[in-house]
This record gives structure tokens, sequence and C-alpha cells, in this order.
């Protein structure tokens, strides 16, 4: 069984729960005998403690890749990576992201890449997140909110990876703020009903921090996509 050269998992916004999503799935990589690697090429709002959704994705692929592998790049400020560079007086270098892509690469039969934000968040003054998945030639996993107006921006999602000639592996949607209102939850029916066989998975709200089960993704069928 191999995952491929790996995956991208994007958001359709920040704090959605893409780090819970890649941790789960490297854990289930694991389980099935497969050697991941992980890695998160830029994260901002990194204070004292560290890059923290680095050293999850880390200790969830088994921790025993060098940090500034899974994170070549971190800022202080919680921002677009672009803005938060800029507040240090540096610049995003792509070439660090590669090179610490590569050699990853060279370790792990797979890498699962967590982006920052969702696919249109500027990782340079040139590139998005999409470009950076499309450079890194990765396919995209997008993490859902279930909350009202997730429809439109899973949508708009998979319209921006398609338009811009990503593989989209599937959808997974996360109760990333709790219990549902009502109206929500009617919503989001609409919303499955749309994605169809697109949906791999549904992340239920989890208590003080918990982790993700692989029982909540359907991983046989995002391996079959890869």
């Amino acid at each position: 069984m191999s995952g491929g050269d790996g995956l991208f998992v994007t958001g359709t916004d920040t704090g959605v729960g893409k780090t819970v999503v890649a941790c789960a799935l490297l854990r289930a990589f694991r389980t099935r005998g497969i050697d991941v690697g992980a890695m998160k090429p830029i994260e901002t709002g990194v204070g004292l403690e560290g890059p923290l959704d680095a050293l999850a994705l880390r200790e969830a692929a088994g921790g025993g890749d060098a940090l500034d592998d899974v994170c070549p790049l971190r800022f202080a400020l919680p921002a677009a990576p672009t803005v938060a560079a800029r507040a240090e007086g540096r610049r995003v270098e792509v070439w660090a992201i590669h090179a610490a892509y590569q050699r990853l690469k060279a370790r792990h039969d797979c890498v699962i890449a967590e982006g920052a934000g969702g696919l249109l968040v500027p990782a340079t003054e040139e590139l998005s997140m999409a470009d950076l998945a499309r450079e890194l030639d990765l396919p995209v996993l997008i993490v859902a909110r279930a909350a009202l107006g997730t429809i439109n921006h899973t949508l708009l999602s998979l319209e921006a990876a398609k338009k811009r000639g990503l593989t989209v592996a599937g959808v997974v949607i996360s109760h990333a703020d709790g219990e549902l209102s009502a109206a929500a939850a009617a919503n989001l029916g609409s919303l499955r009903d749309a994605l169809g066989d697109a949906l791999l998975g549904e992340v239920p709200p989890l208590a003080g921090g918990g982790s993700a089960a692989d029982t909540h993704i359907d991983v046989e069928r995002l391996l079959e996509a890869l």
C-alpha cells in the first residue's frame, strides 16, 4: 500500500481543523505501514512554545525528522505569510521550502504537508498556497468548516483548485466550532449532497483538544485516490 508522493492539506478558512485532520492522516498512514513524513512549510503566529502545528504534525509522523525540515519557515505575527514576513523585515524563501521537502521525500515514501490558511492565501508576493501545492506536485485535500457559509467556501475552494490545475483528493468536513445550530446542520446536509463521492469523512466536535480517529476519514478511499 502506498501514499504516492503525498498530500497537501488545505482548508476553506483558518482555524478550520487542518492540523487535526493532517495528524489523523499521518497516524492512519503509519498504522497501514506507510513511511510518511510531515511538513508545515510556513507557520505564522509562532510564540515561545515554538511552531505548535508543526510540532503536532512531527509527533504524529513519529517524531524522527528535524524541526527545520518539518517547518522551515516560521514567523511570529499570526497573519498571512507575506504579512508576517514583512513584519520581521524578511521574505518567504521558497527555496528553503523546496529544499526541506526534498530532504523529507528522500527519507520517506510520501509526505503530508499542511498549508497556511486556504488555497488563495499568499505564500509569497507571487505565489499562493495553491501555487505552492502545485510546485510541490501534491494533490490537495480540502478541510471544510461545519458552519453556515460552508457551502460557498467549500465550492469556491474546489473551483479554485481545479482552475489552477490541482488534483483534488477529496474533502473532509471538520466540526472545529463545536455543536451546530439547527440551521447550520441543515445547511451542512446540503453540502454533503453537493460533494457526493468527493466527501471522504467528517471529524466530529472534539473535546479538550482531542485527536481525530482515522475512522472519521475514509483513508482507504483516499489512498486509492492517491
